[in-house]
């Protein structure tokens, strides 16, 4: 039997394992929150904090979000599972998105509610986060490029 969406489930499974590693790590060496490991001084830090909220903060408290992660994931691996994701692009878009919501679901499981976030670009202010936050992101824009590609001139003559 020939594993169907195999970039899908590369995707997910290796970005769930950097996310959790990361984490470990993370909690392991900082141990405090708010603790911080400028790698580049004022410009890239690892900096240890627990949100309580969706994406950058949002819906702080709201305890349906680890609901929600666990919905997404349940939805993600039941697409993985029975359909045929016909480019990479998409294969590789809901995997990532896959990986991103199944670590930050696991964060809300065992940190009480919160994920955890650690990376911190200082250079350009932006809030902290983490690889899983990386991992939903680049997951939309694959499947942004998937989109625009199936939706070319090209694509629509065969």
């Amino acid at each position: 039997m020939k594993l169907r969406n195999y970039y899908f489930w590369i995707a997910a499974i290796v970005n769930i394992g950097i996310d959790i590693l990361s984490k470990r790590a993370i909690v392991t060496t900082l141990q405090v929150e708010r603790t911080s490991i400028p790698l580049i001084p004022n410009i890239f830090h690892f900096t240890y904090i627990r949100n309580h909220g969706a994406a950058f903060s949002m819906l702080e408290g709201q305890p349906w979000l680890g609901w929600l992660s666990l919905l997404v994931s349940i939805f993600l691996v039941s697409l993985g599972i029975f359909k045929t994701f016909h480019t990479i692009w998409e294969q590789l878009g809901y995997g990532l998105i896959l990986a991103g919501a199944v670590g930050n679901g696991i964060d809300r499981l065992f940190f009480g509610g919160s994920v955890v976030d650690f990376i911190d670009l200082r250079i350009i202010n932006f809030a902290i986060f983490n690889w899983a936050d990386i991992s939903i992101n680049v997951g939309i824009l694959c499947l942004l490029i998937h989109n625009f590609i199936d939706r070319s001139p090209r694509a629509s003559s065969h």
